[in-house]
């Protein structure tokens, strides 16, 4: 999607301080490799670029990339409803849940992936129904 309101994922790696942009390509690259058909919108006003098995954010997105001053979250839409084993997740709202990426190598941790693994099933189980 690209119009006014949406960008580029270019937008959301030039609001991240040069030392974080490659933690922001590192996740976008992990999201791929766990779901090659993702939807990505890029939200360059608020900051991030979101993923989902398709354009609605709040139904069909479970994961997005937020830049942030001093690390980048990884968020998840329905955070609260994940098993956290390793206990990455942080936040208290309903749905909503992040965990703070500050490096590449922790882009690369199972416990990460097996996250991510859990969000784009759950969309996507919602999406088969659908």
């Amino acid at each position: 999607m690209n119009n006014k309101t949406h960008g580029q994922f270019q937008d959301v790696l030039a609001l991240a301080k040069p030392e974080l942009r490659p933690v922001c390509e590192a996740l976008r690259r992990l999201v791929a490799s766990l779901h090659g058909g993702f939807v990505e919108v890029v939200w360059p006003n608020h900051g991030i670029a979101s993923y989902g098995v398709g354009p609605k954010k709040m139904t069909q997105h479970y994961a997005y990339i937020g830049v942030q001053n001093s690390h980048i979250n990884l968020g998840f839409y329905h955070g609260a409803t994940l098993r956290d084993p390793d206990g990455l997740l942080e936040g208290s709202g309903k749905k909503l849940r992040h965990v703070k990426v500050l490096d590449v190598a922790a882009t690369k941790t199972t416990a990460l992936a097996a996250l991510l693994r859990q969000a784009i099933a759950d969309r996507s189980r919602l999406a088969t129904r659908a």
